[in-house]
């Protein structure tokens, strides 16, 4: 089935209208144009800020990658500041505890003169006919063994 076909119209513009519709497709072309340069203008802007962010992406690494050095760097000394630390320590309670069972020594033999000396006394006394006798205190610690120098003590 087919349509008739009809024939066109023949339109007659009138000059003015002709005018009007040549001034309408130039202010179109003048927007196109502006979208054109807008859009051309708005990937530049796009361009410029994928570029300033692979910049800062770069630069981010670049300071993580220094992050993390200097990281390692500072643990690094702080392992070593900790194991010159540990070792002073070793050594300074291996000074105390010999210096302690040296001490402890003394201490023992210092109880032990007295103890001579007192009975060189009491001796002495006992003769002139003194009747005070004199007992020594003796140090009697309570041993638990967490103490070092009572260990040391203990030894002897």
């Amino acid at each position: 089935m087919q349509t008739p076909s009809k024939e066109p119209k023949s339109s007659s513009m009138t000059h003015e209208q002709e005018e009007e519709m040549l001034h309408d497709i130039s202010k179109l072309q003048e927007q196109v144009q502006q979208m054109s340069r807008s859009q051309k203008l708005t990937e530049a802007k796009i361009k410029g800020m994928e570029a300033k962010m692979d910049d800062s992406k770069t630069e981010l690494k670049r300071d993580m990658a220094d992050l993390k050095t200097d990281l390692k760097t500072d643990m690094d000394e702080l392992k070593t500041d900790l194991k010159t630390g540990m070792d002073e320590l070793k050594i300074n309670m291996n000074k105390l505890l010999q210096e302690m069972g040296t001490k402890g020594e003394r201490v023992l033999k210092e109880t032990h003169d007295e103890n001579k000396r007192n009975v060189n006394h009491d001796s002495i006394d006992a003769n002139v006919g003194s009747k005070t006798h004199h007992i020594p205190k003796i140090d009697m610690r309570k041993f638990d063994g967490k103490d070092p120098a009572t260990w040391i003590l203990q030894m002897e």
